[in-house]
Parts: structure tokens; C-alpha cells; sequence
């Protein structure tokens, strides 16, 4: 009987794995016989491996299944190495997997299969008649077991020209072994190699998750998290809602195979699959459900879907479990910080900042704006702007950790955007405290009146959504110069800049990008010692008396410098008689030793006036 009998057979012989010729025959063991099992082992050769998987390269693999090992492995293991397999038919089909192995002699065994096994079997059950035999390998197939193996001897001498014939016909994996073999040291074997597959497979999934976590607890969200799983797939990673509006994209990165497409091109692809009313993603995607639905959703409700996508590589079993527990780690996050609206803002944030840093080609722009819903008026210009909101922010944890704060200031300020009257792409990047915005003009002319709704609609989403802020100093608001995608990336990061610079600038409603050039220059310098040995060479006098005395003089020189050295109406700005004003204007000018007519001196003193904002 299989199932107890010794394995150990006299003479030479492990043979490696071919595909046999058309003819069914048994295969000449001398020929093929190379080195007994044992003395392969030893002399590190694999002779199972010599044509592994038959002439013909392998296919992809069929499914995602978790647990499983391919045919070719299991050919490849000792227990089936003994048996001297031989490749019949289908050798190009041995990357598909086992679920497990299974032996059995009874006609009407694929009854009792469910599917993905390895069948062994010494032929009892063919039938006599290649009727039994072509009705054997018929049912099998159609139950879609992973392969035939057929064990010569006891039953067959030859492989019946009918089971092979079929086999072929049906595309089935058909191995004959010429040595017998105990079939219970076989499944045996296939069943351990299976569960170390799985527990490796579940100890790489629980790699990532504890990378996730990781991230969070270092103050990282949602899009850590997505591009870690995306990195570790090697295939772009989608997080979207129930009814399909897409939150976040993430890319594999540094790790993608050269050529990767951009994520949100190849969201635009899936979206248009979905509108020719083809709503399932391609064949050998993963997909998982974030669950932990919105008001009112009762158990089983979903959040959100999590989608990876095989772009670059295929997935595989272990890409499978790693997005089910990420999908489990982001229902947790989700249901913490309630932060869809601020996640589909930092995507958009993400977008802008590589289309200013020039990570994204200008021709590629349009479609990707589309596919986060920025659809500007047919050729109209481009209008960029940035918000800076500052230190000292609301909800922000000692690692700069987002809290719900942020998920309130994104909706707060999408629901002020959509009364503009005109479209607005607008986008969160969290690391710099900003917003940076892009809006559709008709025409250029509109610049300055869109720039006043827009503006003010961001400070009164920020009013909203910070109440707490209320009397600490204003966001700043810059406006950059309009115009088409080949420019706006350098506006943007340009605005972003003067945004930065414009801190220490008196508060206005917005400020043009035009008007602040000197102060992003002096901000390009602030790291460079010679413009702190500047500021106090120029104004240093000025600087140590205002930390001693009484009143202080810089206002009453920024006010001169402001009016162009008016004195009239620098006097009516500081609320002064002319007397009291030419007094202190004669006093800064002993403080500094300078002619506070001479024109070089003005400009020196006025870059020294803007300098000394951005060195302190």
C-alpha cells in the first residue's frame, strides 16, 4: 500500500524534470538517470531543477492564493524527487498553485476535490475503457486541480494515449512518476512545505504592519502608510471612497521599475474603465475593504476601499494579507481623525508640490488635475496661491503629529472655496503649515478681483475650523503670477516662498508675489552670515539703542523710508509734530553716522530694515 511502504528503490537514479515528446511511453531510466537523491544533496546539484517547468517559460501565476506552493515546487520536493517525475504534458503551466495534495483511487474522485489540489494516484480509477479515462481527466480539470500525477506500475505500465490526450486538450499539468513512492510521505511533504508558506507569507505581512505603525506612532498618517504598502508591493496604491471618489494615490517610488506610470494616471485609466461599465478593477488586483462606515453606517459599513493595482509586477499572496491588515490599521485611523477630507487634501497638496518641484512633466498636468476634479475654464490662465498659517498650530502633537484640527481646516476651507465662482484645486502639505492653491481664470484681467474672494475665503475657513486662534497674528496669503502649465510649477514654488518670506510683513488681505521679491531674496540669504553682518553694520546703532531707551527710533525710520522721506506724511503716520519728528530723525541719523538724504544710504537702510526680519 502507498501509504506505508518503504520508497527505497535499488539502482541509480533521480532524473530531472522534462517534457515528454507527444508519445505517451515511459521514459528510458538509464538515460535519464543522473545521481540517487542523496548524492545530489551532497553535491549541492538540483537535478529536479534541470528543466524546471518544462521548455517553455512559466505563465504568471493564475490567482492569488494565500498558503500555497506552485506544481513546480512540489515536483521539486523530496518525496516526488524519488518517484523520478516526469513532465507529460502542460509543462508551461506549472506555476500554478497547490492548495494540497491529495491521493485517491475511486472513479468519481473529483467530486470530493474542491479545487487547486495536487491529485496522486497509481490509475485504479481511470477505468479500463478511454471513454472512463478521457471522462477521469475531464472531471478533474473541470474542477480545476493544479495536477495529475500518475504513478506507473501497479496499474499502468504506459500512460494511456486517452488520459494523455485529454490532459493536453484541457491545458491540465499531467506528471507520471516511474518509481514508486509512498503517497503519504508525498502529501506530507506538500503539506508542511504549505504551511511554512503560509507563516513565511504571514511573517512578511506582519513586517509591514509593524512598518505602519511604526510610522504612526512617529507622528506619520494615512499617506505614510499607503506609500509604505505601495513600496512594498512595488505597484501603486489607491485609497478611495465607497461610491469612488479617490482620496489619496500613493507610488512604489524609488523602488518601481523604470517607465512606472504616474499613480493618478493610472487612477484616470481605472476611472475610465469604470465609465465603459466595467466597475471591477483588472484581473490580479487586490482590493480590501477599510471598514468602520460614516453616520449611520451599522456593522459591516465601509469607510473606504483600499486598491493595489498590478502595474509594474504581479501580485502575490503576501500583497494580498499585507492590504487586508493595512486596511485594518487605516479603519482605526480614519475613525479616529474622521480626516477623508483632509487626506484628499493632502493628495492634492502632494500633486502641486511636484508639479512646482518639476516631478511632473507640464503636458502630464491637465489629466492629473482632472482626475482629482480641477477642471479650469478652456484656456483661461492659471492662478497660483499659497497660504501660510504659521507656527504654533491647533491639533499639531509634539512630532508635528495632524490632529482633527487639520481634517476641520480642510473642510472648513473647501466649503468657503466652492462660493468663489471659480474652480479651485486646493491641497494641504502639513511638513511646511501651508495650503497651496490653484485657480481657473477666464481671463487675466480677473486676477486681482478672484485673488480678493479667494483669499478671504481662506481666512474665513480658517476662522472656522481654529476659533482658538482667534487674536494670534493672521495666515499669510501670497498670489503668484498667473498663466499656463508650463509655467505655473515655478510660480507655485515661488509663491511658496514668498509666503515664507512675507512673515514678518505688515497683514494684508493677500500679498502679490510681485511686490515681495526683495524680501525672497534676503529670506534665500538668512542661513548666510555676511546678511546678519550686514543688517548690523547698517542698522546695528539703531538695533542696540531701541533695546535700551525710549521711545524706539526703527518705527519712526521705517515710516520715513515707507513715505519716501516725506516728512509731512511720515508725521501724520506716527501721530507727531514735525519738531518731535526731526528731532528723531536727527538722532538716528548721529546714531548711524549717515546722511538720511544720500540715496545709496536710503536703499542700504531699507534692505537692512527688510534683512533684519529674516536674521533674527
Amino acid at each position: 500500500m502507498h501509504t506505508g511502504r518503504d520508497s527505497a528503490q535499488s539502482g541509480s537514479g533521480d532524473a530531472g524534470l522534462t517534457e515528454a515528446g507527444s508519445e505517451a511511453g515511459p521514459r528510458d531510466a538509464h538515460a535519464s538517470a543522473a545521481a540517487s537523491p542523496d548524492e545530489g544533496s551532497r553535491d549541492g546539484t538540483d537535478p529536479a531543477g534541470a528543466s524546471r517547468g518544462g521548455s517553455e517559460a512559466p505563465e504568471a501565476p493564475e490567482a492569488i492564493t494565500q498558503g500555497t506552493i506552485t506544481v513546480a515546487r512540489a515536483l521539486e520536493l523530496p518525496a516526488l524527487r524519488r518517484g523520478l517525475p516526469e513532465v507529460v504534458v502542460a509543462g508551461d503551466r506549472l506555476s500554478r498553485p497547490v492548495r494540497w495534495a491529495h491521493a485517491g483511487e475511486t472513479p468519481n474522485i473529483a467530486s470530493l476535490l474542491k479545487g487547486g489540489e495536487l491529485l496522486l494516484t497509481t490509475g485504479l480509477g481511470l477505468g479500463p475503457r478511454p471513454a472512463e479515462q478521457r471522462a477521469f481527466v475531464r472531471t478533474l480539470a473541470e474542477r480545476d486541480i493544479a495536477a495529475l500525477v500518475v504513478e506507473l506500475g501497479s496499474r499502468f505500465t504506459t500512460l494511456p494515449a486517452a488520459v494523455v490526450d485529454t490532459a493536453r486538450s484541457h491545458g491540465l499539468p499531467l506528471v507520471q512518476l516511474h518509481r514508486e513512492v509512498p503517497f503519504v510521505a508525498v502529501t506530507e511533504e506538500i503539506h508542511t512545505e504549505i504551511v511554512n508558506e503560509h507563516y513565511a507569507l504571514l511573517r512578511r505581512a506582519e513586517e509591514v504592519h509593524r512598518r505602519c505603525t511604526q510610522a504612526l506612532l512617529r507622528g506619520g498618517g494615512v499617506p505614510e502608510i499607503l506609500r509604505l504598502l505601495a513600496a512594498f508591493a512595488g505597484n501603486p496604491v489607491f485609497l478611495e471612497t465607497p461610491d469612488g471618489l479617490l482620496l489619496y494615490a500613493a507610488g512604489p517610488g524609488p523602488a518601481a521599475q523604470p517607465g512606472t506610470a504616474d499613480p493618478l494616471q493610472v487612477w484616470d485609466g481605472l476611472r475610465a474603465q469604470r465609465a465603459d461599465r466595467r466597475p471591477e478593477p483588472p484581473a490580479g488586483s487586490v482590493v480590501a475593504d477599510v471598514p468602520g462606515g460614516g453616520p449611520g453606517g451599522g456593522p459591516g459599513a465601509v469607510r473606504a476601499r483600499l486598491t493595489v493595482l498590478p502595474v509594474a509586477r504581479p501580485l502575490a499572496a503576501v500583497h494580498r494579507i499585507a492590504a487586508e491588515r493595512t486596511a485594518d490599521l487605516l479603519a482605526v485611523v480614519l475613525l479616529q481623525a474622521r480626516q477623508e477630507e483632509e487626506l484628499a487634501a493632502r493628495g492634492r497638496g502632494d500633486f502641486l508640490t511636484d508639479l512646482a518641484e518639476e516631478r511632473i512633466e507640464p503636458a502630464d498636468a491637465p489629466a492629473q488635475a482632472r482626475v482629482l476634479g480641477f477642471r479650469p475654464p478652456g484656456d483661461g490662465p492659471l492662478l497660483p496661491m499659497v497660504m501660510r498659517v504659521g507656527s504654533g498650530l491647533p491639533g499639531a502633537g509634539p512630532a508635528g503629529a495632524p490632529g482633527e484640527s487639520w481634517a476641520a481646516l480642510a473642510h472648513a476651507v473647501h466649503e468657503e472655496l466652492s462660493a468663489v465662482g471659480a474652480p479651485v484645486l486646493m491641497g494641504v502639505r502639513l511638513p511646511e503649515g501651508r495650503m497651496p492653491l490653484l485657480v481657473g481664470l477666464r481671463d487675466a484681467a480677473e486676477r486681482g478681483a478672484v485673488a480678493d474672494r479667494v483669499a478671504a475665503a481662506l481666512r474665513a475657513g480658517v476662522e472656522r475650523a481654529w476659533p482658538e486662534r482667534a487674536g494670534s497674528r493672521p495666515p499669510v496669503v501670497v498670489v503668484g503670477v498667473a498663466g499656463g502649465w508650463a509655467a505655473v510649477g515655478a510660480e507655485l514654488r515661488h509663491a511658496a516662498e514668498a509666503a515664507n518670506a512675507a512673515q514678518g510683513l505688515a497683514d494684508r488681505p493677500w500679498h502679490d508675489v510681485r511686490r515681495t521679491e526683495v524680501d525672497v531674496l534676503l529670506w534665500r540669504l538668512r542661513e548666510h552670515g555676511d546678511l546678519a553682518a550686514f543688517v548690523d553694520r547698517v542698522i546695528g546703532p539703531l538695533l542696540a539703542h531701541d533695546r535700551t531707551a525710549r521711545p524706539p527710533l526703527i518705527p519712526t525710520l521705517e515710516a520715513y523710508l515707507a513715505h519716501a522721506g516725506r516728512k509731512a506724511e511720515t508725521a501724520r503716520e506716527l501721530h507727531l509734530n514735525r519738531q518731535t519728528l526731526y528731532d528723531r530723525l536727527a538722532r538716528i541719523a548721529r546714531l548711524l553716522g549717515s546722511d538720511l538724504e544720500d540715496p545709496q544710504t536710503v536703499l542700504a537702510l531699507g534692505l537692512a530694515l527688510q534683512a533684519r526680519r529674516h536674521v533674527q
